[in-house]
């Protein structure tokens, strides 16, 4: 088990890797991104400091290349690096450094500077994740909800106006996009039907206190951007529910339990649907990952405060830090739980052995 998950790691690092190159060459390697910091004016002094903060030149003023920038950024983003006494104090950063003028130490991934706001991206980006991880477990929640045992009946039920319409609506509901039935929810429910379902047509997860100026918790205005993002999870969850219990319910054991007298409920959720578990287990962790990153559009139609959102904000103002952090971070999530998703295999279905 430990060389297994040893291995998904050493997997996961590497292709973490392959997102930090893409990353930095995509957003950092062409153009002078300090024009994004200070705009179009500004005097050489102001602009040199500001290129010395983002490793475009050294000390005496000359041009570092674009492979030395990158082991920069390689630096500043890997858990284990080497600064001086220096960039600890100035970037403030958070760790366990040893040595002495050059230190070594283990670290909280540094993901440099706002060009806008001037603060770190890390804070920035830990400030939305709670926003953006609890609307994709909103969603999901829904998705498992509604989509497992409407497949088992469909299953069950198979040839009948039940099956036909599960069916159905699974089909239009993959292929719906997203944004498409964001922008018809958000009008219809938060806008044409607001005074029958309560509901706005944006909001976030918290309320300001108009006096205070106190947060408060809220789940109103969680209904409609969980319900757009979930729409493809259970459509998705549905069918395959559906088609692994048509395959486990023509199996063998399944008549051997109905010949031992046990009841049809009991058989179906008990014997068969943790076997047919598995393709499920495989959508709903994997979608799980991929609404991190659907939800950037629902939670911009929503106004909902998260990475999304942050992320999109960024990106109309340029603000590249703050995009190539939240590509970073979606992508860590993204590896650790399909991660999460390849140990689960081995627990729910013992035919599936992890070596």
């Amino acid at each position: 088990m430990l060389r297994y998950i040893a291995k998904k790691i050493l997997y996961g690092l590497l292709v973490l890797m392959g997102v930090v190159v893409l990353v930095f060459f995509l957003f950092q390697g062409f153009g002078d991104p300090s024009r994004l910091v200070m705009g179009q004016s500004g005097d050489s002094t102001t602009q040199a400091n500001i290129r010395k903060e983002l490793y475009l030149i050294n000390e005496k003023g000359e041009p570092i290349s674009k492979f030395k920038q990158f082991l920069f950024y390689l630096n500043d983003v890997s858990p284990l690096s080497v600064y001086n006494k220096e960039e600890i104090s100035k970037k403030n950063l958070k760790g366990i450094f040893i040595g002495g003028n050059t230190k070594f130490g283990i670290k909280v991934p540094y993901l440099r500077k706002s060009y806008q706001s001037k603060r770190e991206v890390g804070s920035i980006l830990m400030q939305a994740l709670p926003g953006t991880l609890l609307l994709a477990a909103a969603a999901m929640f829904i998705a498992i909800l509604i989509g497992i045992p409407l497949g088992v009946m469909a299953a069950v039920k198979q040839n009948t106006w039940l099956d036909t319409s599960a069916v159905f609506s699974s089909i239009i509901g993959i292929s719906a996009p997203s944004f498409f039935m964001g922008i018809i929810i958000a009008y219809l429910f938060g806008f044409v039907l607001s005074d029958w379902t309560g509901l706005h047509i944006s909001g976030s997860w918290y309320d300001v206190d108009d006096v205070t100026g106190q947060k408060r918790l809220t789940f109103q205005n969680l209904i409609l951007p969980a319900i757009t993002l979930g729409i493809r999870p259970l459509a998705i969850i549905t069918q395959l529910t559906r088609s692994a219990m048509l395959d486990v319910l023509d199996q063998d054991y399944i008549r051997t339990a109905y010949a031992k007298g046990l009841s049809k409920r009991k058989v179906i959720w008990k014997h068969g649907l943790r076997n047919a578990l598995n393709p499920v287990i495989t959508a709903v962790t994997g979608w799980f990952a991929e609404l991190l990153a659907g939800a950037f559009f629902v939670e911009y139609i929503f106004g909902w405060q998260g990475m999304g959102k942050v992320t999109v904000d960024a990106l109309e103002k340029l603000d590249y830090p703050v995009v190539m952090g939240s590509v970073l971070v979606a992508a860590v999530f993204f590896i650790l739980i399909n991660i999460l998703a390849d140990i689960l295999y081995g627990v729910v279905d013992p035919r599936v052995k992890i070596q």
